[in-house]
Order: structure tokens, then C-alpha cells, then sequence
């Protein structure tokens, strides 16, 4: 079963002031009564588009997995703030279509959004994308999040074949830890390949914001380089971009090659289905979801996209062989030694910060050969 909430509802609860009083206490949340028609109801929240070919469409090919198992109603709503507007919209789903497991996928719906609402929804499972669930947040919240930095390493060994300015180019949204951590990651990947290349980042500020994503890819093609990818929302406008100014992509979240044809490489994309239907079923069978989840490669919660025609052998066996390194675990992308861009040095010699060390989600800092600034 599925249904699709509507924006009328989200309004309604906004401006309805007896409703959000009542919601706020979990006074209109009666457990039991109002899932009486099926055993689960679960709700996805987007701050995008469904259909954005990044990020949004990646949650919404997992949700569709979830779709299809039996006795669950799936709930969904998109182009949802990181407001007041998806405190509603989880109100919403609670209180008129009982919904007991809600993923708001958003980075920025986490704190304060989630925080706020989870203690007066308790028998509500909050399950939140990307947020560094800490002791001391509530218990029936969680964060969850996939090693997709490893994903951007091999996204930078095929760039680092690809490129012949030895100039590769990174559109990026917001310097927070996960997207500073891609960006790295794919310059490392390239510098195993060749030490001379560097990467230009340009931010844009923004999640979705097709204009600025348009100027940025033409800055990073005018300053040369010829292989770019993308930490943003909706890689649409950056890969069609980019490959009209003849530069080879990288694609992020979901599969670009539709767009790109024979300039893809390759792409760090996600695969929620297999985490979603996961925790789906550990909540009907009662069955409790650990408050930090993570998984890599290895764990199914990130994939590759297939090789496209322009890599060579040689990048071809690179790439295969530190993919079934980073499969076998232990695998170290920030490696000493090794500085960031301003010479502050971040791991010494003999020092490695392996994919699964949570002081990578804490990452503030731009590596050796990435030129751009975080501020």
C-alpha cells in the first residue's frame, strides 16, 4: 500500500494552533488505534524532489523497495524545508495517518526538528540520515549513514586516469563534515593515481540550487578542469553541465549516466533499499534498531556505478583492485603523512583514520591539493 501526503495537511497543521498544541503533548498519538488497518505505517520526508537524479530520488528508490513488502503503508512527501515545515509534516504523519517509523532524510532536519519532537512522541521511531546520534539524544531516535567517502576514492582513481590538465573539479553545497570528507576523498583517490593533481572546490550554499550549480560547473571548466563531480542535492544541472563544456563526470547519490552517456566514469551512488527494508522489518518483528547505524561497500548501503567506456585498462585495474581492498575492510583514504591546504598537519607518519572512524564525521578541513576554502 502507499499513499502520498499532501502539502494541504502540512499548511493545516502549521497555522492550526489547537492541533500543534495538542500534537506537541502526543495527546492526538494513540498507539495501537491508529495503525489499526495495517501492522506498520512509515514515513519518508524529502527536501527535495523525488525524481532529482541525486539524493531525494536515492531515498525514493528505497522508500519503493518498502513499498513492496506486504502489511506496510508507506508515506511520502517532498520539497519539505529544514523548517517548522517538516515538524508539521512529522506531525502530520503521526497524528492522521499513524505512522510509528519516520525517515526525514535531510541533514538539517536532525537538530532541532527531530530532537525536539522525539521526546513527546515516544512511541514514535525517528530514523534521521546522515545525524551523529550521541548519548544523551533520545532513545527512540537514530541516525544512519553509509561510508560513501570510500565511494568518492574511486570516483578520484577513475578522475585521476581521466584527467589531462591533472585539474578535476568538485561542486559542493555546504562544508559540513560529510561533504568536506567526499570532497577529500576524491582528491586522495586521484592523487593515487597522480601526486600532481589538484582538485577545485566551489560551494554553492545551497542544497538545490540549479543556477548557482550551472555557474559553478562553468567556473571549474574555465579553470581547466576537465573531470568534475558533485556533493549536491540534484546532480542533473552539474553532469549535463559539465558535458556540455566536454568535461568526463563522476556521478553522486544515484545514477547519472542516463545524463552523461559515454563522458561517465563512474559514480558513488547509494542503496537505501537494502537499509530500509532492513530496518522495516526488525520493527514488525520488534526487534530494535541500534541508535548509530553505518555500513559501507562490504555492508550494501553504498554501491558503484558500472564503469563507463572512457576509463582505460589501467584505470579499469586500479579501481578494481582498491575496490576489493576498501570490500575487505580496514580501508584508510586519510593517511599520514598527510596536511590540509592550509599545512596544519592532519595524520602523521604512520597514521591512518580507517572508513569507519567517527572523527571523520567530525571533518572540518580541506586536504593538501584541494584548493578552495571551507569559510
Amino acid at each position: 500500500m502507499s499513499n502520498l501526503t499532501r502539502p494541504n495537511r502540512r499548511r493545516f497543521l502549521g497555522t492550526a494552533s489547537a492541533a500543534l498544541g495538542a500534537a506537541a503533548t502526543g495527546s492526538l498519538w494513540q498507539p495501537g488505534a491508529a495503525r489499526a488497518a495495517t501492522p506498520l505505517t512509515v514515513g519518508f520526508i524529502y527536501v527535495g524532489p523525488k525524481d532529482d537524479f541525486g539524493y531525494n530520488q536515492s531515498h525514493a528508490e528505497g522508500a519503493a523497495a518498502v513499498k513492496s513488502m506486504e502489511g506496510v503503508t508507506v508515506l511520502e512527501e517532498e520539497n519539505v524545508p529544514e523548517s517548522q515545515d517538516v515538524q508539521n509534516t512529522m506531525l502530520s504523519m503521526i497524528n492522521f495517518d499513524g505512522a510509528s517509523l519516520l525517515f526525514p532524510t535531510s541533514f538539517g532536519y536532525f537538530n532541532p526538528h527531530i530532537l525536539e519532537l522525539a521526546p513527546k512522541n515516544p512511541e514514535v521511531r525517528f530514523e534521521h540520515c546522515g545525524g551523529l546520534w550521541s548519548e544523551g539524544n533520545p532513545t527512540n531516535a537514530g541516525s544512519y549513514f553509509g561510508y560513501i567517502g570510500m565511494g568518492q576514492y574511486l570516483n578520484g582513481i577513475a578522475a585521476g586516469h581521466a584527467t589531462k590538465s591533472k585539474k578535476i573539479g568538485f561542486v559542493a553545497a555546504k562544508p559540513i563534515p560529510q561533504v568536506l570528507n567526499n570532497i577529500n576523498s576524491f582528491l586522495l583517490g586521484a592523487r593515487a593515481v597522480d601526486p600532481g593533481i589538484t582538485c577545485q572546490v566551489i560551494f554553492t550554499g545551497e542544497w538545490s540550487l540549479a543556477v548557482k550549480e550551472a555557474e559553478a560547473t562553468n567556473a571549474l571548466a574555465d579553470q581547466g578542469c576537465d573531470v568534475i563531480t558533485c556533493h549536491v542535492d540534484g546532480p542533473k544541472v552539474v553532469c549535463e553541465t559539465a558535458v556540455s563544456r566536454g568535461a568526463f563526470v563522476c556521478g553522486y547519490h544515484a545514477d547519472q549516466s542516463p545524463l552523461a552517456g559515454d563522458k561517465y566514469l563512474t559514480g558513488a551512488e547509494w542503496n537505501w533499499a537494502a537499509v530500509y527494508t532492513d530496518m522495516v522489518r526488525k520493527t514488525i518483528a520488534g526487534e530494535a534498531i541500534p541508535n548509530f547505524v553505518r555500513g559501507g561497500l562490504a555492508d550494501g548501503f553504498i554501491k558503484m556505478s558500472p564503469l563507463g567506456p572512457a576509463n582505460s585498462d589501467a584505470a579499469r585495474k586500479q579501481f578494481e583492485a582498491v575496490k576489493a581492498e576498501i570490500m575487505a575492510g580496514g580501508f584508510a583514504a586519510i593517511k599520514g603523512p598527510l596536511k590540509d591546504n592550509k599545512g596544519n598537519v592532519i595524520a602523521a607518519d604512520g597514521q591512518a583514520f580507517v572508513e569507519t572512524d567517527v572523527a571523520l564525521e567530525s571533518m572540518g578541513y580541506l586536504v593538501e591539493g584541494v584548493l578552495g576554502s571551507t569559510s
